[in-house]
């Protein structure tokens, strides 16, 4: 599954990032890497922007970077 089809509150552990070379890099270097457990925050009402923790703290991305990002739900 990829990211945005977790609600809020729902964790999940990174399996892969598939976005352009550019977009890819920036979310390496916020600590969005493969194996790292995310956790939904918040979504926005219309379902943009997405809110999630990693590594102890707050990223907020539009829907179409997180579609990109597939994860495994953790429960």
């Amino acid at each position: 599954m990829n990211l945005s089809e977790l609600k809020k509150g729902q964790s999940g552990k990174v399996l892969s990032v598939s976005a352009s070379p550019q977009l890819r890099r920036r979310l390496f270097d916020m600590g969005l890497l493969v194996g790292e457990t995310i956790k939904v925050e918040g979504v926005a009402p219309l379902g943009d922007p997405f809110e999630i923790s990693v590594k102890n703290y707050r990223l907020t991305l539009r829907k179409n970077e997180v579609e990109g990002i597939s994860v495994e739900e953790v429960r």
